[in-house]
């Protein structure tokens, strides 16, 4: 007779040499949790060291795993013959046993823990990362590093039979250097080892272009780069292993042959039950990411192309639907509220087929636990775990085993606590091998990573003012401008920055963002700018520039405006009020734009620094590709340590050179 496996441990005690003690029994024998449960009155006796309530593996803390009501009873039915053909209880009480169990609820659902994360952006050491929330009442938290992470997933999958790790994109792409000087690999590699699932590709996933993300997924060396599969030193196979989960994209496609760069979904099946996982980034990845290493490739509506696979899925006996995407809101407030939720992902889910059960989002790195209509008007839950990888997500799904379906769903972000003191039942424990995986690494990036390039005398924050100007964003386009101002590297009279294009601030001892020592490093500096852009000059015309400012606010941009940093020496005023103003005006005063105090003469020519992004026309900047006579220059990260070699010691410096007014008179 096949007893389950907690019941075998307690008859046999595993070859234990002493006699089991007999179990103190209360009450009497039920089924099921709650108020769900059915109570007989049978006495809960002792089976040795064990009551019959222990040994009816029929809660989830016991582990209850059936796939339907009928295979709950008949394995109970087996466990209750034995009771009774060993004199445990007489044929009265086994009829009323097998009576309860088969009125009882257990079996008729089942549990699928979900675990997410989003934008983990290869952060894979998190000894520097915090996470702080008013909201909650907490701040300055130690939180993240792969290890950590793998260590809470660990306790989750532990703690429920079914389960799933996702994530929902921008898991490698504008990265620290001791994964990006390897390509990501580090990041690929332990997350092979965390046991992610699937990943929907983000925009940051094809930063290397297509070619290079489809390494990513099948393994092998970079063509060119020496840095890569560095598995020999660091303790992982050699080549480059590849990832051992899924890359998801639903809505990405290729022009030519019409099929999707990656699968559109995965699905997983539980006890028979079939939960198909759909994956995608945002619509407006191209205009976000460098043009050349997307050409080919279309990419759709997050909604349309959801809805448009609903069909096929339920053809595959799919009622159970999960929706990856990496494309966000903002929800200002506690990591697990929903308050005043604001941004593409609420029309997205509000057009969704009700056959969407849930919805793991991202791109925006906020946090928030919402529940938001769908078409049909239900409210599906809605999450995002922040950015790199200092929350997860635990979602647990309710499924009923008859309809194969979704009928119930809560979902809580959690810190990803290093030291325990958020008060979590059980502290995280790291995973070991992991951890071995990020200080090899570490050690190889150790002697570039550590190279002091400057010092700063407070923090220098890519955080705006009113105008959408940054002390940091000035600082950047000021040593390209540097850069590119001798003749013979391009002539340039003004630089301008993408604002997206800087990733972290600059932390001075003391000061509410971090934990800085007055010294930059080569490695802070790469977590500054992680992308390695060239610099290019073009020239414009006063006329272009005039245009390219009033592209900050065309259409297609974020409701605040994406406002390009400049540098020293070129200023302008205009009248675009942050998420107030309606996209697709003109907001640039006539005559204000200046360049070293002169106006701007549209009819004239000017050499201009932008990045290798921008030149091609990224974030809907298409001006940029309009310039003629391009020279290409140095890498940004080297024109940015450049500066800080003359410059030093840096201090922040005036905002001024962007002006808002409210009118232009």
């Amino acid at each position: 007779m096949r007893f389950p496996l907690k019941t075998l441990a307690l008859l046999v005690g595993f070859g234990c040499a002493q006699p089991l003690l007999a179990a103190q029994c209360a009450g009497t024998v039920g089924f099921g949790e709650a108020n769900g449960r059915v109570l007989t009155q049978v006495a809960n006796r002792a089976v040795g060291a064990a009551c019959f309530n222990d040994l009816i593996i029929d809660t989830d803390a016991e582990g209850a795993n059936y796939g339907s009501h009928g295979e709950f009873v008949a394995a109970f039915g087996a466990l209750a013959r034995d009771w009774r053909d060993r004199g445990l209880i007489n044929g009265r009480e086994y009829g009323e046993l097998v009576s309860a169990a088969a009125r009882s609820n257990v079996g008729k659902t089942l549990k699928l823990r979900v675990i997410a994360f989003n934008d983990f952006h290869g952060n894979i050491d998190g000894s520097t990362l915090t996470q702080s929330s008013a909201a909650d009442g907490f701040s300055g938290v130690r939180a993240g590093g792969v290890d950590y992470l793998a260590g809470l997933v660990k306790q989750l999958r532990d703690g429920a039979p079914n389960s799933v790790v996702v994530s929902a994109g921008d898991l490698i792409g504008a990265s620290p250097l001791n994964s990006a000087l390897f390509h990501d690999e580090p990041t690929i590699e332990t997350m092979n080892r965390l046991g992610l699932d699937f990943n929907a590709v983000g925009n940051h996933e094809f930063d290397e272009g297509k070619d290079e993300l489809l390494r990513m997924k099948r393994g092998g060396c970079h063509p060119t780069d020496a840095n890569s599969c560095q598995g020999n030193a660091v303790g992982t196979p050699y080549p480059f292993e590849g990832a051992a989960f899924d890359f998801l994209a639903a809505n990405v496609v290729d022009s030519a042959t019409g099929d999707t760069v990656f699968p559109a979904y995965g699905i997983k099946e539980y006890k028979g039950i079939r939960v198909a996982f759909i994956g995608m980034t945002l619509k407006g990845t191209p205009s976000i990411v460098t043009p050349g290493g997307i050409v080919g490739l279309r990419f759709g509506d997050e909604a349309d192309t959801v809805n448009a696979l609903i069909g096929k899925l339920k053809d595959e006996g799919v009622n159970a639907v999960v929706v990856l995407v990496h494309e966000g809101g903002y929800a200002p407030g506690s990591i697990n509220g929903c308050s005043g939720i604001s941004g593409p992902i609420t029309d997205i889910v509000k057009r969704l087929d009700d056959a969407v059960d849930l919805v793991v989002s991202g791109h925006t790195h906020a946090a928030y636990n919402c529940t938001l209509p769908n078409r049909a008007g239900r409210a599906i839950p809605v999450t995002s775990a922040g950015n790199y990888g200092r929350l997860v997500t635990r979602i647990d799904l309710v499924l009923d085993t008859k309809r194969r379906d979704v009928i119930a769903a809560r979902a809580q972000n959690l810190v990803v606590d290093r030291n325990n003191v958020l008060g979590a039942i059980e502290p995280i424990v790291p995973d070991a091998a992991i951890a071995g995986i990020v200080a090899n690494y570490n050690a190889l990036t150790g002697p570039i990573a550590n190279r002091v390039i400057g010092n700063i005398t407070a923090t220098l924050s890519r955080s705006i003012n009113a105008a959408g100007e940054s002390v940091l964003g000035d600082l950047i386009a000021d040593g390209q401008l540097l850069a590119t101002a001798p003749a013979q590297k391009g002539g340039a009279v003004v630089a301008f920055m993408n604002p997206g294009g800087i990733r972290a601030d600059f932390t001075y001892p003391g000061s509410p963002a971090g934990e800085g020592d007055g010294q930059v490093t080569y490695g802070e500096a790469f977590t500054v700018q992680p992308f390695g852009n060239s610099l290019v000059v073009k020239t414009l015309s006063g006329q272009q520039l005039y245009d390219l400012l009033e592209q900050q606010w065309a259409v297609g941009q974020p409701a605040s405006g994406r406002i390009l940093q400049v540098s020293d020496g070129f200023h302008y005023r205009h009248t675009f009020s942050a998420s107030v103003s309606p996209l697709g005006g003109r907001y640039v005063c006539d005559g204000s734009v200046t360049l070293n105090g002169v106006a701007v003469d549209k009819a004239a020519r000017y050499r201009v620094t932008m990045n290798s992004f921008l030149a091609t026309g990224g974030d809907n900047f298409s001006v940029f590709s309009l310039g003629t006579e391009p020279l290409g220059g140095d890498v940004d990260l080297d024109a940015l340590t450049d500066w800080f070699a003359l410059k030093s010691p840096a201090a922040p410096t005036a905002v001024d050179r962007i002006v808002k007014v409210a009118s232009c008179n």
